[in-house]
């Protein structure tokens, strides 16, 4: 077996990578950003490389990557499954395998507190994979940390070409993120660039889709020929702002990422339906009535006079504020969230816990944005998917 140290060369999907004492770190912000919010939960679903791929041409037939995982425990929540590791062959899954052990960061979903218990290294193993030159993409588990030590290979590796398509940023929240979802490649965002034929850097952060400035600020300056913004269901479920602040958030959030992308296609995305904040404000709140974990809002329903927000409120604000500014900008689109995930599709896909969809409702709504967005009227059209169809 060849050894092949990970390095940045390798990595797709990424803003930036962290040279620890195990290895390598990737990260879905730079450091500068990260220093701006020193929040532990941030910190965390930051660091899940949801997206993130190592890319790299050989003729190996067996693939080994050690990592340091770091898995997530809840008390009073079973526990969660190991994180999916995805190896793909000229495109195409060939392959998918977990890590054991590793460390686990136990939170209590009720106080924020959290405590990290120390584990051991493990490796990822691919074996019988297809004889020849080929292109492999190793993609890392989007809901748990992977710190990368070393690559094994029973063939010379290199790092993969520019594949020449089209390059697509997205934010968004924990649904963006792929909460539910059954491993990295099948988490709505990356489904979707698969259909649209386009390279992703997905900054979907669990709970974390604020209007920050700084993931502004790291957009604008990140190269894209596409970009996607799902704004909203975080500041509510957060309760996170009023009226008076949530749409010149937006304004100075949309401002920003012109500043680098004047001309770049910009979809702006409302809420998809979520039935307890349509029109009920947050906190959100954990549930474990019944035994299983679902989520409530808080919130009451009669201060939305007072400018609490809700989904509903929400979707108004963002469909009045693209609107005024497409009028200058015609790179500047909107698309209501229910038409991912709308009535029709929670009927066939109830959410589990009342906040985030399943694996099946991921296949869904990126089958919906492949067709809206990457479709041959569509907002991002011009590629195979448009030609396609």
């Amino acid at each position: 077996m060849i050894t092949t140290p990970v390095t940045e060369e390798l990595l797709r999907g990424h803003l930036d990578v962290e040279t620890t004492a195990h290895g390598l770190l990737p990260h879905r912000l730079p450091a500068w950003a990260r220093r701006q919010l020193p929040d532990a939960q941030f910190a965390m679903v930051e660091a899940q490389p949801s997206g993130v791929r190592l890319a790299f041409r050989t003729e190996a037939t067996v693939v080994e990557l050690d990592t340091l995982p770091t898995k997530r425990a809840y008390p009073g929540v079973p526990p969660l499954p190991d994180g999916v590791y995805d190896l793909l062959v000229d495109g195409r899954l060939a392959a998918q395998t977990t890590v054991s052990g590793g460390r686990t960061l136990e939170v209590d979903m009720t106080t924020g507190a959290s405590r990290l218990h120390e584990g051991a290294p493990g490796t990822a193993r691919f074996c019988d994979l297809p004889v020849g030159g080929k292109d492999v993409e190793i993609w890392l588990p989007h809901n748990e940390t992977a710190e990368l030590l070393v690559l094994r290979t029973d063939a010379p590796v290199e790092p993969a070409a520019s594949s020449g398509r089209r390059r697509w940023l997205h934010h968004g929240s924990s649904i963006s993120h792929g909460s539910n979802a059954a491993s990295p490649t099948t988490i709505w965002p990356a489904l979707a660039a698969a259909a649209g034929g386009v390279e992703l850097t997905n900054l979907g952060f669990g709970g974390s889709a604020m209007l920050d400035p700084f993931t502004a600020r790291a957009m604008r300056d990140t190269p894209a020929d596409l970009i996607s913004v799902k704004l909203g269901i975080n500041v509510v479920n957060a309760d996170a702002m009023r009226l008076r602040a949530f749409g010149p958030a937006v304004h100075g959030f949309l401002d920003t990422l012109r500043e680098g992308h004047p001309e770049t296609p910009l979809l702006v995305v409302s809420p998809l339906l979520c039935p307890v904040h349509e029109d009920t404000p947050g906190p959100l709140a954990p549930d474990f009535d019944g035994g299983t974990l679902r989520f409530k809002a808080t919130g009451d329903p009669a201060e939305r006079a007072a400018g609490r927000l809700t989904l509903t409120v929400i979707r108004e604000v963002l469909a009045t504020i693209v609107a005024e500014r497409a009028a200058e900008d015609p790179h500047l689109h909107h698309l209501d969230g229910r038409t991912l995930y709308g009535q029709a599709e929670f009927d066939a896909f109830p959410l589990p816990d009342a906040i985030h969809p399943d694996a099946a409702a991921h296949r869904r709504i990126a089958e919906n944005f492949a067709r809206l967005v990457f479709g041959p009227d569509g907002p991002f059209a011009d590629g195979p998917f448009a030609a396609a169809c």
